[in-house]
């Protein structure tokens, strides 16, 4: 007899390559809840509930007398959703996974080498820490009523629709796959020699479905990364070898993107110094003693070739933003003028 599987979202960048993944797994009867926006990457076989999950008596109709081995939360941001959730489904399942974030881990840790034990804090950032009140919601329910949770905090993952940068603008990265086309200097925060890891979404799945009804992730947080570590600077020399061309890096420190980019609404302090300003390596060998089959199979120097052969053939993915264009020319040429003014 199959097993069950819910997705709340099912069709964002983690959750496509898990519900393709499980989709050709014979163990697993998948099932997807959305407003059915992206119906078109949805596989073939995948049950579909078209409903808003913020409408708790539609969801609560539509499930009906429905249970679960495993539902997934990829869409939960805040305390109420997840409250939410555990109304929903604390009688349908036996396993409920929450997408929590790595960037909810202490800002700056003492130790720039992560574990799931690296304590919870991050006062740059509202949305990691409203990912940690999630995860304490979840936990408390767990240790109090025995409520099946399991955490799961992805970083930096991508698929072939995204490039991942540090520093970009609002509509997204393509303005900077734009600038090192044209050969005009990129911005890198700090001197980008901070470390970065970076996740294709494929890998990611593996983690991830190694955990769905495993009774030993009952309880439990775990991190899903790749093992590969790169400096920004590194992030940005592949992607320009990628592109065969060459990279005109531009370094400009976390503290004056920050201050600059506030009155333009770029939240860096947030993204950057929150985040991936930050230096990081993980050790994800308490999911590997769990989930043995995870390994990391798409380098970045591959992943990024893939996203770049995407984007390129796909016009609706190249969104050009002007305004950070024109952005970061003027950060540019402050820096310039100070140290003129030196």
């Amino acid at each position: 007899m199959k097993k069950r599987a819910l997705f709340i979202g099912g069709t964002g960048t983690i959750s496509t390559a898990i519900v393709k993944r499980l989709a050709a797994d014979p163990v697993w009867d998948v099932w997807v809840l959305n407003r059915g926006n992206r119906t078109d990457v949805i596989p073939e076989g995948v049950n579909h509930i078209v409903a808003d999950i913020n409408d708790e008596k539609e969801v609560s109709e539509k499930l009906g007398d429905m249970t679960f081995d495993c539902v997934g939360e990829f869409i939960g941001f805040t305390v109420s959703q997840v409250e939410r959730d555990y109304r929903l489904f604390k009688d349908r399942t036996r396993q409920y996974i929450y997408i929590s974030s790595a960037s909810a881990y202490h800002k700056p840790s003492s130790s720039y080498i992560i574990t799931e034990g690296t304590s919870l804090a991050n006062p740059y950032w509202q949305y990691s820490r409203d990912k940690i009140a999630c995860e304490e919601f979840l936990m408390k329910k767990y240790r109090e009523e025995g409520f099946p949770v399991t955490i799961v905090r992805p970083s930096h993952t991508y698929d072939e629709r995204h490039v991942p940068l540090g520093v970009h603008g609002k509509k997204g990265f393509y303005q900077v796959i734009k600038r090192m086309t044209e050969g005009k200097p990129v911005i890198i925060q700090g001197d980008g020699s901070s470390l970065w890891t970076l996740t294709w979404n494929a890998d990611f799945a593996i983690g991830y479905t190694g955990l769905m009804g495993n009774r030993h992730a009952i309880g439990e947080a775990f991190q899903i990364t790749s093992d590969e570590t790169l400096t920004w600077d590194q992030i940005y020399q592949t992607i320009a070898d990628a592109l065969g061309v060459k990279l005109n890096a531009y370094h400009v420190s976390t503290d004056f993107l920050r201050a600059a980019g506030d009155k333009y609404g770029y939240d860096f302090t947030g993204s950057l110094l929150g985040d991936k300003s930050v230096s990081v390596v993980f050790d994800n060998s308490k999911l590997k003693r769990i989930v043995p089959e995870m390994t990391t199979h798409v380098r970045f120097d591959m992943g990024v070739r893939m996203a770049l052969n995407y984007v390129m053939s796909h016009p609706e993915c190249r969104v050009e933003d002007p305004e950070f264009d024109e952005w970061c020319d003027k950060v540019i040429q402050a820096v310039e003028k100070a140290k003129e003014m030196i």
